[in-house]
């Protein structure tokens, strides 16, 4: 593992990273950090290398089953070549495990106003749009039976013949009397809630958010994709970690999961879901 592969791994992890050292052993971090820093930019290889044994004495503080210990404890990591590491790395790894050591809750709330800004749908705009997507379809569903029942009686008067065609006919006076279905026939019972298998986030000044990613454009519709892989990331149990996964940048993916719906097949995005769950 190089310094470089080390900072990547720092920097992929740094929210555990944080809240799995003390705060002494997190000041010895930031302080191998800022050592590192400046040995890169003296353009010293022999110097950063004693950075990065600093670096790694720090990070032994962590629990032997965090990412960072496994593979700081791997092979790759003891043939590891001397490089120096990019300057714009150093100082991404700073920025997140610099001192004075985060609040674990203030990571919290930065992390959750950076989902909530994403574009949603309120509450009020998830029922509107479904309600009226329900009209749609329960009109549709009026249109086709009328223009049904007229082929057939059409198809049912050629055939009629004498007392037949009396039957017929009381019965479509009765049919013409009977209630037309309300729009609730266009739900059914058992079938899934509007809102099953959907990210739901509340925010604390605008209540409920539904991320717009999770719906076709301009409905309450939403993506098949999506409620598959909200399932697999236990969206109902932990709905931030999941707008998480598709709001925010993805190496496996190479980009934003939820910019990438309709770029990538479908396969794709949940393969890489999966493979985050099955590494938890």
């Amino acid at each position: 593992m190089t310094s470089e592969e080390l900072l990547g791994l720092l920097e992929r992890h740094w929210t555990t990273v944080v809240t799995g050292l003390g705060d002494d052993d997190l000041g010895q971090v930031a302080d191998a950090l800022r050592e590192l820093r400046a040995e890169t930019v003296a353009d010293n290889p022999v110097a950063v290398a004693r950075a990065v044994r600093r670096l790694k004495r720090a990070l032994a503080a962590l629990p032997p089953d965090h990412p960072v210990s496994e593979a700081l404890g791997g092979p790759r990591y003891a043939a590891a070549p001397r490089e120096l590491p990019a300057l714009g790395t150093v100082d991404a790894v700073i920025d997140v495990l610099g001192t004075p050591p985060p609040d674990p809750a203030d990571l919290l709330r930065t992390a959750r106003r950076r989902l909530l800004a994403a574009p949603a749908l309120t509450e009020a705009e998830h029922t509107a749009l479904t309600e009226a997507g329900h009209t749609a379809l329960t009109e549709a569903g009026h249109t086709g039976r009328a223009e049904a029942g007229r082929a057939e009686g059409a198809e049912q008067g050629e055939r009629a013949e004498g007392a037949e065609q009396g039957e017929r006919g009381e019965e479509a006076e009765r049919a013409e009397g009977a209630e037309p279905a309300g729009n609730g026939g266009t739900v059914r019972p058992g079938g899934p809630r509007p809102d099953a298998g959907l990210i739901r986030l509340r925010d604390p000044d605008r209540g409920i958010r539904y991320p717009r990613f999770q719906f076709r454009p301009g409905t309450a519709e939403p993506l098949p994709v999506v409620r598959r892989i909200n399932v697999l990331l236990r969206a109902d149990r932990d709905p931030w970690g999941a707008a998480d996964w598709w709001l925010g940048g993805n190496r496996w993916l190479g980009g934003v999961p939820a910019e990438l719906l309709g770029v990538l097949p479908d396969e794709a995005l949940e393969r890489a879901a999966a493979e985050l769950v099955e590494a938890l």
